[in-house]
């Protein structure tokens, strides 16, 4: 975890109730996003008092950034549980990348982000610990299985953090944009999957061994 996601982690009490204003905190933030969000509803939503959930949180901050961290960790671990050890680097890149693309196209993952912009200015620190729970995490969770394979002469690749970051981005190729700027916001298997096949094949041609 990082700086800014750590001090805002500190802030934050559990307690007995804890998941259940985390769950509805979840559907407040994604059906209205983080300013038209309003404790009072959020309270409601998670069936505690406005007492009990500032018991657990500062802040209506720290309540979207633990509702994002989480999502985003489960995600994380969900995208390592498909890595077989040894399988080769397309079946491994393959699943990893299905589950890249299907985050990043999830409607949970559409609305932080728009959140995290929209109030970059206000609120920077919710990009920052949105990225470092979020996005760099799974770089992180990337480049270890690429170091693995480098070591195991798998792959061929000089800079793992480069190379994690280039996977991440061919995943979203045409697709993210599309969703992001609601030009598109459903897509079928066959252009998920062509998304897919492009960024494993296109990674391999370049650090395959």
């Amino acid at each position: 975890m990082g700086a800014t996601a750590s001090v805002m982690a500190s802030a934050i009490r559990r307690g007995r109730k804890f998941d259940q204003v985390l769950e509805g905190a979840r559907t407040v933030f994604l059906a209205q996003g983080f300013e038209a969000a309003s404790v009072d509803e959020i309270a409601r939503a998670a069936g505690v008092s406005k007492a009990t959930l500032y018991s657990y949180f500062p802040d209506k901050a720290h309540l979207f950034i633990e509702v994002a961290r989480i999502e985003c960790n489960r995600q994380a671990d969900a995208a390592v549980e498909v890595i077989a050890p040894d399988a080769p680097p397309e079946i491994v890149l393959k699943q990893v990348a299905q589950h890249i693309t299907g985050f990043v196209l999830s409607e949970f993952a559409q609305a932080v982000f728009r959140v995290c912009v929209a109030e970059a200015e206000r609120f920077p620190e919710l990009g920052h610990a949105f990225y470092e729970s979020g996005p760099r995490l799974g770089h992180e969770r990337l480049g270890e299985w690429m170091r693995e394979a480098v070591a195991e002469g798998k792959l061929k690749i000089d800079d793992v953090p480069l190379a994690a970051d280039q996977f991440s981005e061919l995943c979203k190729a045409s697709l993210w944009v599309k969703s992001v700027f609601g030009i598109q916001n459903k897509f079928s298997k066959a252009e998920i999957d062509r998304v897919v096949e492009g960024a494993v094949s296109t990674f391999m041609a370049r650090y395959g061994a």
